[in-house]
């Protein structure tokens, strides 16, 4: 299990004490929530921030892109320094040309999901990407709750993967996630956790990104 802490919930003002946070917990990622104020309400960073962020970590940088039209996009954000760049299914007519030009990037591919959209939307292009994250509330705000049927949802996907030999594709899960529900989570299939105001909206970030492995490792 890797932990992906989400800066969205950061401080804006000071997130190199965000990134020394997550190094000293032992976070494996850091998730980069990308909102345009049109795909999903809320409108959050672009690649300046990413680039910005780059320097001061080793970390994998998890860019997810809550966007339309997000070709326009990939470019930029691959140059500014992101490791993994995932795009929503809802939000594209070329899956297949948008995961090429993510690969031509060199950058990993993700493909996310709407909680109401179906898994079967995205089984025709597992085969071509690292990452699926599924949304576990509806995208666009922090701090909302896990939505019920969820774990059921994880659980499908990581069956139709281990039963086509797609094991390789990581499970990511967004939204809700808590340290009284990763445990849940992490057995449904999860491989990736992203904690947003579950990590950074404690007293204790540090502490609480341990709390998370601990929990792995009862």
């Amino acid at each position: 299990m890797k932990l992906a802490p989400s800066i969205l919930s950061a401080d804006f003002s000071d997130l190199k004490t965000a990134l020394r946070q997550c190094k000293e917990g032992g976070a494996h990622w850091i998730h980069v929530d990308v909102m345009d104020n049109q795909f999903v309400p809320n409108l959050t960073i672009g690649p300046p921030v990413v680039k910005s962020l780059r320097p001061h970590t080793e970390k994998v940088l998890d860019v997810h892109m809550m966007v339309m039209e997000p070709e326009k996009l990939v470019e930029s954000f691959a140059k500014a320094g992101a490791d993994f760049i995932t795009f929503h299914i809802e939000a594209t007519e070329d899956p297949d040309g948008l995961i090429d030009l993510i690969k031509s990037c060199g950058c990993k591919v993700g493909i996310s999901l709407k909680p109401k959209t179906a898994l079967e939307e995205i089984y025709p292009f597992l085969d071509k990407i690292d990452l699926v994250l599924i949304m576990t509330v509806e995208p666009g705000f922090g701090g909302q709750g896990y939505l019920p049927g969820s774990s059921e949802r994880i659980s499908k996907l990581k069956a139709y993967l281990n039963t086509n030999c797609l094991e390789r594709v990581l499970i990511e899960v967004d939204g809700g996630i808590k340290l009284h529900n990763a445990k849940e989570i992490i057995e449904a299939g999860a491989d990736v956790l992203v904690a947003g105001s579950a990590v950074f909206g404690t007293e204790n970030p540090v502490e609480t990104i341990k709390a998370f492995y601990q929990i792995k490792e009862k």
